[in-house]
């Protein structure tokens, strides 16, 4: 059932901005801090284990093993904070950040490096990091959508995903450091990286902090479930029981997510930091040059986010995911074939341009369709298969590299993503968010 959201909460705007208010920019300043890291650490992981000695298979090891702690964490996540609430996991998450980072900076053993990045979520998102940030975003998704209203939710939406590239963009230049300081102060690439993921803990730290000041109105979401299950035994259907935090009719949606979700995380498994490797086996560049390309592909990424509230306000939220992942799909194919590392890296920030579209739609129409008190639980549930399937991709990657043919993870990414945008459309095309409602009701009449 749908359902209209709390209400945000009254304050004034911040910047002259009208939807910006004081939990929003908070919850902003939480994205920039994780981002900045994640901007440098989806592009030094793979040099890092290359200038370590490991190859495309223990990297792909690496991520999956990473990738499928943070799918367990972020469904533990999704379905516990709508019940204890969402700020003690965001301050406790980003703890265990602080702690993985510090702690893989100073590991030697490709078991304990394997380990500590799994606890410190290093690698996930790739070197595009600004629409992937870490497993305690199904507490955050249900926190931005409760401080802003179904009209101005798919902007929030983008305005965050925005605010993420760009500190991804300068976090990702920051992975040209270790380069420079060798070549200007002579320090070894090794402890430069080091240096880098030290940062990384005091982001996390900084993050703990971020997390304090924001509102949490878990009172108004539960009587706002309490008076829909009142309003249900009034109509003779009385409310059933919740499972792992969802009713019946949010299942029956989360489920279709759920398998939409679980071919896209398998095209994301097979990028991630796997293109940074594939660049540089491909083209043999470096670091420097890699964070060049990288810092420019997430500045230009970060100006179709602060179109797709607009965007799916004028050709609706599931028609404005599927016509932006089919272009993104066809040009995943056209990266391939490129001779040169320019062109290659030019079809793939284009390719970039349109997926990232997709992004902030996708998030803030599944907060749309699901009850406010189960948009946690909904958003972890919906996002696991994701993550199981993203923890398959990095290994079948890293092996296909090495013993079938260098681009086949990317050939396979845009055939996981061309069967993902086919089954969003026959899965949601006949539904929408309340804001969507009105406007769907009168093309059916006319």
């Amino acid at each position: 059932m749908l359902t209209e959201s709390p209400a945000p909460s009254e304050a004034a705007p911040i910047f002259g901005i009208a939807w910006l208010n004081r939990d929003l920019m908070w919850l902003f300043v939480l994205r920039v801090l994780r981002s900045l890291s994640q901007g440098y650490l989806g592009i030094i992981l793979p040099l890092y284990l290359i200038a370590l000695g490991y190859g495309a298979e223990a990297l792909g090891v690496l991520l999956a093993v990473s990738a499928v702690v943070a799918a367990g964490v972020s469904t533990v996540v999704g379905v516990m904070a709508d019940r204890f609430g969402r700020k003690p996991f965001l301050v406790g998450i980003s703890l265990l950040l602080a702690f993985g980072t510090f702690a893989f900076a100073f590991a030697h053993s490709f078991v304990w490096i394997v380990v500590f990045a799994a606890i410190g979520s290093i690698g996930r998102g790739g070197a595009l990091a600004g629409g992937a940030w870490g497993p305690f975003y199904p507490a955050v998704q249900a926190l931005l959508a409760e401080h802003t209203s179904d009209y101005n939710r798919t902007t929030v939406f983008g305005a965050f995903s925005f605010v993420g590239v760009m500190a991804a963009a300068l976090g990702s230049a920051l992975a040209a450091l270790p380069s420079l300081m060798r070549h200007l102060i002579g320090l070894d690439e090794l402890t430069g990286y080091r240096i880098l993921f030290v940062l990384s803990g005091v982001f996390g730290l900084a993050m703990a902090l971020a997390v304090f000041p924001i509102n949490e109105n878990r009172a108004l979401e539960l009587e706002l479930a309490d008076e829909l299950a009142r309003e249900q035994q009034q109509r003779e259907r009385p409310r059933e029981g919740l499972v792992l935090g969802l009713s019946p009719n949010s299942w029956r949606l989360v489920l279709r997510f759920m398998i939409t979700n679980a071919t896209n995380g398998l095209a994301i498994g097979m990028l991630g930091p796997i293109v940074v490797y594939w660049f540089y086996r491909r083209f043999g560049v470096n670091s420097a040059q890699l964070a060049g390309v990288f810092f420019a592909m997430n500045m230009a990424n970060a100006i179709p986010y602060l179109m797709a509230g607009r965007l799916a306000l004028w050709m609706g939220s599931v028609r404005s995911v599927v016509a932006t992942r089919a272009v993104s799909t066809v040009l995943m194919f056209a990266v391939v074939l490129m001779p040169t590392f320019g062109l290659a890296a030019l079809v793939y920030g284009i390719r970039a341009l349109f997926n990232v579209l997709s992004i902030p739609v996708r998030q803030s129409y599944l907060m749309g369709v699901i009850d406010p008190a189960e948009r946690s639980s909904a958003a972890g549930l919906a996002n696991f298969p994701s993550q199981v399937t993203s923890a398959i991709g990095p290994y079948m990657a890293g092996y296909f590299m090495e013993h079938l043919m260098l681009s086949l993870p990317l050939e396979f990414a845009a055939v996981m993503q061309g069967l993902n945008t086919v089954l969003y459309y026959l899965f949601f095309r006949n539904i929408y968010p309340p804001e969507e409602i009105e406007e769907a009701e009168a093309r059916k009449k006319s």
